[in-house]
């Protein structure tokens, strides 16, 4: 059984993403916790009791930045990484956000659009891997 619920747990969620962006896709881990991490809500996803995905969500008057969103290898093509950004989107709306923003690596930007997310301005680069920034109304 799946949960998506809103934690308090950041260590959970930092190793996460540790496992995800640092040892698997090669980003560093100098960036990777950043000053807003104690300013977001984080979400966590877990299998039967054990932690699979996670994401944060910034808010910045009325826009949320969705952020930090990963899902471990084993549970990619599941549909959790959608579950996890309605998710998100739902928290945002119900924090007072009419806008959502992420920065989506280029390769996810399809699957983001079929969530809603649409794209804007230039294709930027973030350590050498190509991202897009997508937005959507809420």
């Amino acid at each position: 059984m799946i949960t998506i619920a809103p934690t308090e747990d950041r260590a959970t969620c930092y190793a996460l993403r540790h496992e995800v962006f640092v040892r698997e896709q090669g980003y560093s881990a100098e960036g990777e916790v950043d000053a807003l991490d104690p300013l977001s809500h984080h979400l966590l996803a877990q299998r039967d009791g054990i932690a699979v995905a996670t994401a944060r969500v910034f808010l910045d008057d009325d826009t949320a930045k969705i952020g930090r969103v990963c899902v471990t290898a084993s549970q990619r093509g599941s549909g959790l990484g959608a579950e996890l950004i309605q998710t998100c989107v739902t928290l945002a709306h119900e924090q007072g956000a009419t806008r959502a923003v992420l920065g989506a690596q280029a390769h996810a930007v399809g699957f983001y659009a079929k969530l809603g997310f649409e794209p804007y301005g230039d294709i930027y680069d973030d350590e050498g891997e190509p991202h897009q920034m997508m937005e959507r109304i809420l």
